[in-house]
């Protein structure tokens, strides 16, 4: 229990750690950028028929020419008060939007995350025990080129085959264009999010596969597994009893460690679709100069991934116990 208690701390504190230096790098990173909010949001047309108190009313809101790390101890120390600070864009609390933009990601995200998985596994598997054949380089050769295919590249092609081409999906966001809220069903937002998560598991597929692959092929060249093969055993058989039990666990925290590839791909899927989640959010943030809601965006995805890499650790703990009591040492 007290190795537990011990264990939770440790990794309690790396995760404030991980927080604050993720925070730091954006804010610092944004600070550097050469893009001028003001030019940016409102256009040289618009300043240039503005009274000089307009535009330093404008550069207070925009917080330009004020000191960076002065303004970055501010935001701090309001968000460990629990107030992220209002969106200069969006001209609403952050947390509002995060809530409003992770609602329309989230289950996006974990319908991609679902499929990848299980069809990963599924695939490699299925490659790692017919090893050599025609589904094994089938499989391998799947994932190696989806492996080296860019997600954007990934899905321009879907777009242009299934929305353009075929006319069978729509070409982007998450409703139907002019439709009033209370008029959009649940099939529609299946319908808009089809193209984007199918994008998602295509790209999430093959790292999972190709992982599932060596693991089931080192258990397939194992003792027991040849024991069983001498008693009569073959295929399915070997699969229920001695592969399935063996390879889910390295595949269930290789799952949870592919959060943050899927919401690394999430940034750019719902930029080329239009999908008003919280990728979108965070590339407008940027391009914007909105330093809150990017900041906002960046702890809140950096607390989910370092959640995911956790249960991921968990969980090889639990495969193999000397990582667990290496762990504890750390």
């Amino acid at each position: 229990m007290k190795q537990h208690l011990l264990f939770l701390t440790k990794q309690a504190v790396r995760m404030m750690l991980l927080l604050v230096c993720v925070s730091i790098a954006a804010f610092f990173l944004v600070s550097l950028s050469p893009v001028d909010p003001l030019q940016a949001n409102i256009g040289q047309a618009a300043l240039g028929s503005m009274s000089q108190e307009q535009i330093a009313k404008l550069n207070e809101y925009w917080g330009v020419g004020q000191p960076a790390a002065e303004r970055f101890l501010a935001w701090a120390s309001d968000f460990f008060r629990g107030d992220m600070g209002l969106s200069l864009l969006y001209r609403r609390p952050v947390s509002e939007v995060i809530a409003v933009k992770f609602a329309n990601s989230i289950w996006l995200l974990a319908i991609a995350w679902v499929i990848s998985g299980v069809v990963g596994f599924c695939l490699g598997a299925l490659a790692g025990m017919k090893r050599g054949t025609w589904v094994d380089k089938v499989v391998k050769g799947y994932s190696l080129v989806i492996a080296s295919t860019p997600a954007f590249w990934l899905a321009l092609v879907l777009l242009m085959v299934f929305a353009v081409w075929l006319k069978a999906l729509p070409v982007g966001l998450s409703v139907p264009i002019g439709m009033e809220a209370a008029g959009v069903t649940f099939a529609d937002r299946i319908r808009h999010a089809v193209l984007p998560a199918l994008t998602l598991s295509i790209t999430g597929i093959s790292n999972i596969a190709l992982h599932t692959r060596e693991k089931m092929i080192d258990i397939m060249e194992s003792d027991y597994v040849l024991f069983a093969r001498a008693r009569g055993e073959s295929g399915w058989s070997i699969f229920k009893n001695h592969g399935f039990r063996n390879v889910i666990l390295p595949a269930l925290t290789l799952q949870f460690a592919s959060i943050s590839e899927i919401f690394g791909g999430s940034v750019l899927v719902e930029e080329i679709f239009s999908y008003p989640g919280l990728g979108q959010a965070a590339v407008t943030a940027g391009i914007g100069s909105d330093v809150p809601l990017l900041l906002g965006i960046t702890v809140i995805s950096a607390a989910i991934v370092f959640g995911g890499n956790l249960i991921a650790n968990i969980l090889y703990g639990i495969v193999d116990p000397r990582i667990r009591k290496g762990g504890a040492g750390l």
